[in-house]
């Protein structure tokens, strides 16, 4: 792609990367601040049903977007970020709103520095794609057993190690999406992909940074 489409595609994932966190945090908010709402969803397994749809949707999104209809592809983005929006109202319970605020907006600017090494840089970041995965996996499992161990300080290298692994992967998917290593010919479809992609690592970034250093209500 020449610089200018690569621009244009980039204003895209962009574009629907802060449309997607818009819908996700607004949702989130506004459940949070209803009292039937929170109840309904964390109530007689509702909260898992919406999780489960959750993994759903963005394993639908990500195995058929090359098959499915561009207009197919931005629905269930959306309505992944509603569902992520409802798993997430959540932390306007636990924190402080000014916390998230602060820490949200570390998260982007973690973001938009690790998008643009993903951008400019000369290394082939594609290859650390199995070391990242490994990684994530390794971690994942850790989390599991951490749960019966409860270790705190366990609790504290791991989050630590995610939010490295996260800001990699955010390189990682810039890179893959400036190459389409996707193999999509749509334009647009790569571009709710790859937005899609980066919402994931910012929302897994921006909770191991909230869990870090977001302030709980009292």
């Amino acid at each position: 792609m020449g610089g200018e489409t690569m621009n244009k595609l980039f204003s895209k994932v962009f574009m629907w990367l802060f449309l997607g966190l818009l819908v996700t945090f607004g949702i989130a908010y506004a459940v949070s601040t209803n009292d039937n709402m929170v109840y309904n969803l964390f109530s007689g397994g509702k909260y898992w049903i919406v999780w489960i749809a959750e993994l759903v949707v963005v394993i639908v999104l990500s195995a058929r977007i090359r098959k499915m209809e561009f207009t197919t592809a931005v629905i269930l983005f959306f309505l992944y970020s509603a569902l992520t929006g409802l798993t997430l109202s959540s932390i306007f319970i636990l924190y402080k709103i000014m916390s998230i605020v602060w820490v949200f907006a570390i998260t982007a600017g973690v973001l938009l520095l690790f998008a643009a090494i993903g951008y400019f840089t000369n290394i082939d970041l594609t290859k650390f794609g199995t070391f990242l995965l490994m990684m994530l996996i390794a971690i994942l499992i850790a989390t599991l057993v951490n749960m019966f161990i409860g270790s705190e300080t366990f609790d504290f290298i791991l989050c630590c190690l995610g939010i490295v692994i996260f800001m990699g992967y955010i390189a990682y998917d810039v890179q893959v999406v400036k190459r389409n290593l996707y193999g999509i010919d749509d334009e647009n479809k790569l571009a709710i992909y790859g937005a899609l992609e980066i919402y994931l690592d910012f929302i897994n970034l921006f909770l191991r940074l909230l869990e870090l250093f977001g302030r709980s209500k009292d």
